[in-house]
C-alpha cells in the first residue's frame, strides 16, 4: 500500500481537490483508494456522495484507536474510492496527540489496519503547521504540496512548509524516514508573466535538491475542476476531451499524467481510463 499526504501550511492552496480528483482518477483505473480527511473542515469527506455512512470516522480511529473497518470506513458512489471521515467536531485531535507518547506517530502505526485492503491511501490535510500535519507527514511514502504560482504562495512554502519538512527530520534517527516532498504547480492561469515567472524561479530553486522536487505536471486554472465538485465527480470524468480553441490539456491527460508521475507502478492501468465511465463495478467491500 503506498500512502501520500497532501500537505501544505497554506491554506487555499487546492489540497482538497487534487485529494479528491487523483482518487478518484487512481480508483477508475481499478485500484483500490481511501481516503482519509484530516482537515477539520471537512470538505473532502462531502466531495463525493456516499453510498454508505460509517458511523465512525477520523476522531474514533485516532482517539481511541478503532480498528473494526466496517465501523470506520464510509464508500463513496466511485466504485473502489472510500474515505475516512472527519469528524473531529470540537478540535480535541491536535490537543490530544500533542500530549500523547506517540501522537506523531498515531497514524503510522495504524496503517497496518490498511493494508489487506487498500492499494493507496490519500491524506488530506489542514492548511496550518500542527501536530496534525507532521503526523500525516510522518505517516506518508510520499508528500504533494500543492502551490498556486504566486509569489506569496513561494514565500509561504520557504517559511511553513520547508520549515515542516525541517522540524521532522530527527525521526530518523529513530528510524522513520521522512517522505519526500514533491512540489505541485497547482491552478495555472492561461496568461501570466509573473505566474510564469514564478514557475520558473521554483524550479530553479530546487533543480539540485535531492528531497524536494517540482512536478513535472502542472495542473491548469480550468472551470471544469468547479464543475467536477459542485457534481461530485472526479473532473476527468467531466472534461475527458479537450475544449476547442485551448492549450491547456484536458483534466483526463493532466489527472492522467500527475497519477503516472506519483505512482509509476500503474501506469499501464492509467492508459486505459477514458473519462466516460468507471472501468470496473464496485469491488468488494471489506
Amino acid at each position: 500500500m503506498q500512502v501520500i499526504a497532501i500537505i501544505s501550511t497554506k491554506g487555499g492552496v487546492g489540497k482538497t481537490t487534487v485529494a479528491a480528483n487523483l482518487g478518484g482518477f487512481i480508483a477508475d483505473a481499478g485500484q483500490r483508494v481511501l481516503l482519509i480527511d484530516l482537515d477539520v473542515q471537512p470538505t473532502l469527506s462531502s466531495y463525493y456522495e456516499l453510498t454508505h455512512r460509517a458511523p465512525c470516522g477520523i476522531y474514533e480511529l485516532l482517539a481511541f484507536n478503532k480498528q473494526t473497518l466496517s465501523q470506520l470506513v464510509s464508500h463513496t458512489t466511485v466504485p473502489g474510492l472510500d474515505v475516512v471521515l472527519s469528524n473531529d467536531e470540537h478540535q480535541q485531535l491536535g490537543t490530544l496527540l500533542l500530549h500523547a507518547a506517540d501522537g506523531r506517530l498515531r497514524l503510522r502505526n495504524l496503517l497496518p489496519l490498511f493494508r489487506p485492503h487498500y492499494d493507496l491511501l490519500l491524506i488530506d490535510t489542514q492548511g496550518a503547521r500542527s501536530v496534525m500535519l507532521e503526523m500525516a507527514m510522518l505517516a506518508a511514502d510520499l508528500a504533494v504540496s500543492p502551490i498556486t504560482p504566486e509569489i506569496l504562495a513561494a514565500r509561504e512554502l520557504q517559511r511553513g512548509t520547508l520549515q515542516l519538512v525541517d522540524a521532522i527530520a530527527p525521526y530518523r534517527y529513530l528510524g522513520i524516514q521522512p517522505p519526500p516532498l514533491q512540489l505541485l504547480i497547482n491552478r495555472v492561469p492561461a496568461i501570466s508573466s509573473n505566474a510564469r515567472l514564478v514557475q520558473q524561479t521554483l524550479r530553479l530553486i530546487f533543480r539540485e535538491h535531492s528531497e524536494i522536487q517540482v512536478l513535472r505536471t502542472e495542473v491548469p486554472a480550468i472551470e471544469a475542476v468547479a464543475r467536477a465538485a459542485t457534481s461530485g465527480q472526479p473532473v476527468h470524468r467531466i472534461e475527458y476531451r479537450r475544449p476547442s480553441g485551448r492549450q491547456a490539456p484536458a483534466a483526463l491527460e493532466t489527472m492522467r499524467a500527475l497519477a503516472s508521475e506519483l505512482c509509476p507502478q500503474w501506469q499501464a492501468q492509467f492508459v486505459g481510463v477514458t473519462g466516460r465511465i468507471a472501468r470496473r463495478p464496485p469491488h468488494e467491500r471489506s
